[in-house]
């Protein structure tokens, strides 16, 4: 579904990606692992064409999407949850999720503009308060709408940075358990940045960055988490 070739990524003239080599399967987890200030928020904005790409290349569904911009990449189906939610403060909570139509062409005239029922039925709270305003909503609630708006786009992949970072624990559960079930009962294909202990619980694969590049990868069911802590501490 999702393959990047040898991508590489700076700021300026300060290179932070190198060569990056990444694949994401259909309808699975894959999550990235590494220490804070290792690329991993750049890699992602990267796929989301919210960042450019200096080398390299990234393929989804076998189409060359490198120099297509962020809006035309959600419409192939690539949603992104950032790091802060990015929650629309004086809009509604419906009013934040229908913000997402925007993705749609104009000419997707099957498309039914309508919060799908899967978003409320995987976040509940959100119905409830619908009608409250972003800025007033708490760290999880912000967090679950930001999931919910993502999925408002039918996306075919994902992408999640950190989405369980300053939130409650009672909420975190709540999140990983939706995550499961966007992946197997919405068959959504995930690409997930997070800490250890949740990636081991729910991945198929990983990687692990250092220094913006890609140092290890391998299946969480086959080795140890204790066997990549050397490679996320400092």
């Amino acid at each position: 579904m999702l393959a990047l070739e040898g991508v590489t990524a700076a700021y300026g003239m300060s290179p932070v990606l190198y060569d990056i080599d990444l694949r994401v399967g259909p309808a699975g987890t894959t999550s990235l692992l590494g220490r804070n200030g290792v690329g991993k928020t750049t890699l992602l904005r990267t796929i989301a064409g919210l960042h450019p790409v200096l080398a390299g290349k990234i393929l989804f569904d076998g189409e060359d999407i490198t120099k297509i911009k962020a809006f035309e990449r959600a419409r192939r189906g690539i949603g992104y949850v950032p790091q802060g939610r990015g929650v629309f403060p004086h809009l509604t909570v419906e009013d934040n999720l229908r913000v997402a139509f925007a993705a749609f062409s104009s000419r997707d005239i099957k498309i039914e503009y309508t919060v799908p029922s899967y978003v409320y039925e995987l976040f509940p709270v959100l119905h409830k308060i619908r009608n409250r305003k972003g800025g007033l909503l708490s760290g999880g609630e912000q967090q679950q709408l930001s999931i919910g708006r993502a999925l408002v786009t039918r996306p075919k992949l994902l992408i999640f940075d950190e989405p369980t970072e300053g939130i409650q624990p009672s909420i975190v559960q709540q999140i990983e358990e939706a995550i499961r079930r966007i992946q197997t009962e919405l068959k959504v294909s995930i690409l997930l940045v997070e800490h250890l202990d949740f990636v081991w619980s729910i991945a198929d694969h990983f990687y692990v960055m250092r220094k913006g590049r890609i140092v290890d990868e391998g299946n969480p069911q086959a080795r140890e988490a204790e066997s990549v802590v050397p490679l996320l501490s400092v």
